[in-house]
Formats: structure tokens, C-alpha cells, sequence
């Protein structure tokens, strides 16, 4: 074996050490002078499917309210598109609350082709975390003051008799006990915008972003 084999065969053999004995790419990072691309911590995406589950509870029960089934101010009279604008509000939070898996898809990070005007650009980073950032402040703000409002008798209770305790009656309770998840989906949001911003910027800062 001459010497231009040898150093061939090394070259081989230093290439193979790189992919991995399982034939991946174990050094592509230190071999560009790029910082590998962070991906997505199983936390997250567990945290991003639990924010629509914890929306869900309150939007099945508000379509139980109109359907007549969920035993809450049965004798309520209902006005002109009422029913209709309960359902649209029960639809609109599960898609508002659906977004939050942009946070850890790539959906949130390029956008699709089909979508008119962007067809796969990157979307900056503060374009996903400003919306992500005020949403979970107004939904604890607005969650916050809609326990305290119970819990101090600013408004009406929640009850079969109008009268106290704020919450009494099997009707009553089970509102409470669809609404609680909500308590939960403000600070999960808060949760999950930090991660993301923190990734993205470890990734453009290290050259992982293409």
C-alpha cells in the first residue's frame, strides 16, 4: 500500500467517526464551526398539547349550556343568535388555544407554502413571541379577575338560588370544575413563549438556523 492509500484510507475512516458508528451525523457541528440546531424539549411540546386540552372542558360545556344539557340557568331565556355566538365563542378559543402548537412545530417557525404572501419564510422571532407574551397576560389577567370576582361577591353567584355561598349546586360546580383548567393556560402560554424565544435565539446565535 502505497502512501497517498494510507492517507486516503484515514480520510475514510475519520469521515465514518464523524457520522457515528450508526451511520448519523454525530460531529456535523464541530466540523462546520456551527452550534448544532436545539430542538424542541419534550417538555414543551407536552406543555403545547396541554393548553388546548385545558381549554376544551369550558367550550364542551358551553355547547352543553345551549343544547339544554348542562342544568345551569335552564330557564334562561335566549336571544335573537345568542346560541350562535356561544358556539363561535366555544370554536374561536380552541383555535386561539390550538396556536400554541406553533410554539413548538415548525409551522410556527416557517411558514407554510400555502400560506399567501409569506410561502415558507421565516418568521421573526418577535412576531411569535409578542402575541404569545400579551395572550398569557390577558387570559391570567382575565381569569384572575373572574375568581376574585366569585371569591369577593363583585358579581352575581354562581348558584341555584342566587344567594351565598358564591358557588353551591351541582350545576354550579360543574362549571367551575370545566372552567378550572383555564386557571392553568395563561401561565403554560408565559411557559412555552420563553422557551421558544430562548431557542430560537440559542439557534440564529449559533449559526443553526438556516
Amino acid at each position: 500500500m502505497t502512501a497517498s492509500d494510507r492517507i486516503g484510507e484515514g480520510a475514510h475512516d475519520h469521515t465514518r467517526q464523524d457520522r457515528g458508528g450508526d451511520g448519523a451525523e454525530t460531529s456535523v457541528g464541530a466540523s462546520s464551526g456551527r452550534k448544532p440546531v436545539e430542538p424542541v424539549p419534550r417538555w414543551a411540546v407536552r406543555v403545547a398539547h396541554a393548553i388546548p386540552l385545558c381549554v376544551l372542558p369550558s367550550g364542551l360545556w358551553r355547547v352543553a349550556l345551549v343544547l339544554g344539557l348542562a342544568g345551569y340557568d335552564a330557564d334562561y331565556d335566549w336571544a335573537g343568535r345568542e346560541r350562535l355566538y356561544v358556539l363561535g365563542l366555544s370554536v374561536v378559543s380552541e383555535g386561539l388555544a390550538l396556536l400554541a402548537l406553533g410554539l413548538v412545530r415548525p409551522w410556527g417557525e416557517v411558514a407554510p407554502r400555502w400560506v399567501p404572501g409569506l410561502r415558507g419564510r421565516r418568521i421573526p422571532i418577535r412576531a411569535v413571541v409578542v402575541p404569545a407574551a400579551l395572550g398569557a397576560v390577558l387570559i391570567t389577567t382575565f381569569v384572575a379577575y373572574a375568581v376574585l370576582s366569585q371569591v369577593f361577591g363583585f358579581v352575581e353567584p354562581l348558584n341555584e338560588g342566587g344567594a351565598r355561598p358564591a358557588v353551591s349546586g351541582p350545576a354550579a360546580w360543574a362549571l367551575c370544575v370545566t372552567y378550572a383548567p383555564l386557571i392553568a393556560r395563561g401561565p403554560l402560554l408565559a411557559i412555552l413563549a420563553v422557551a421558544y424565544h430562548r431557542r430560537r435565539r440559542a439557534n440564529e446565535e449559533g449559526g443553526g438556523e438556516v
